[in-house]
């Protein structure tokens, strides 16, 4: 085995490296890594002396990497990971973790799974924490690089990653009281078309689970409204003729609100599987079996209202 190039490398910075990577902020790097600021900035100069690189360039909009600071990151997401199994054991013990989670998923995953998650991994695991990031199209690209821990998805990620199904979630249709549909037990496809739509984008201008049902289908919804967020769309249904078509799971609340009406979506529109992602490095790591574990708990608890139940 060759260590040539380690034998000039003090392996105290690794781990320095790997968070001021992730972190683009000395400030932050510090206080993950347990350092001062001062003593931080002096790890970083001594990296980009012993990388040969800049590694972080100032910018307006904050620090940026250089690309020789995002190819290291690509291989630290596979190294650390792997580095802590080998020197921190098998053995995993919630009381005692301070691990930082990270989870990326979109408002839809905080509502519904993010409370259970929080209030078990307090009980459990009080002295952990959990970061619940945006959901954004380079979510599985963040998981491959070891960025976030575990993401949620609604549609199948690819191959990259591991993937398991944690439900089916139907949807229901929400709006106005007075709107001339609210009427319906459900929609008709005809019926949902004719309609003015809120449209969740969660990907590239569509809801993938509503909008490309409907693109095998032929057809094509006249979305008036787009927005970023599942809560947004809810709320800009009181008082309009607008229709937002959401995860049941989400719409368990709003069936409770007179102002609104849930009526059932088309037949045609398919149950959503709902799915949590992970990358495969992390199979074996004791504390990813163990937040995963709570994930399926917590999913379950979820449990799952009937249509009949949600219309009012």
């Amino acid at each position: 085995m060759r260590t040539t190039h380690l034998q000039r490398v003090d392996l105290n910075l690794l781990v320095a490296l790997a968070v001021l990577l992730e972190e683009r902020h000395v400030s932050r790097a510090a206080d993950r890594i347990g350092l001062s600021q001062p003593a931080t900035s002096r790890a970083l100069q001594r990296l980009r002396d012993t990388l040969g690189d800049e590694l972080l360039v100032r910018t307006r909009d904050g620090y940026q990497l250089t690309p020789r600071a995002e190819r290291v990151q690509q291989e630290l997401a596979a190294i650390v990971p792997r580095l802590e199994i080998l020197f921190g054991g098998e053995h995993f013990d919630p009381a005692a973790s301070t691990d930082r989670f990270r989870i990326a998923g979109t408002d839809y995953a905080t509502a519904v799974l993010g409370p259970g998650l929080a209030r078990r991994l307090h009980e459990q695991a009080p002295g952990a924490t959990l970061h619940f990031g945006t959901w954004d199209l380079g979510a599985v690209e963040h998981v491959r690089r070891g960025l976030v821990d575990l993401a949620f998805y609604g549609f199948p990620p690819g191959p990259s990653v591991r993937s398991e199904l944690l439900y089916e979630e139907r949807f229901g249709c929400l709006m106005a009281a007075d709107h001339p549909l609210a009427g319906r037990e459900s929609l008709s496809l005809d019926e949902f078309l004719t309609a003015a739509h809120v449209l969740v984008e969660v990907q590239q201008g569509e809801t993938p689970a509503i909008d490309r049902t409907l693109t095998t289908l032929g057809r094509e919804r006249r979305v008036a409204l787009t927005v970023p967020y599942h809560s947004a769309a809810a709320l800009a249904v009181p008082d309009t003729r607008l229709v937002a078509t959401l995860p049941e799971r989400m719409l368990a609340s709003a069936a409770r609100d007179p102002a609104v009406r849930i009526v059932g979506a088309p037949t045609e529109i398919d149950t959503m599987p709902y799915l949590m992602v992970w990358h495969p490095r992390l199979d074996d790591d004791p504390a990813q079996r163990w937040l995963r574990d709570l994930v399926r708990v917590v999913a379950a608890e979820t449990g799952h209202l009937g249509q009949a139940d949600l219309v009012t």
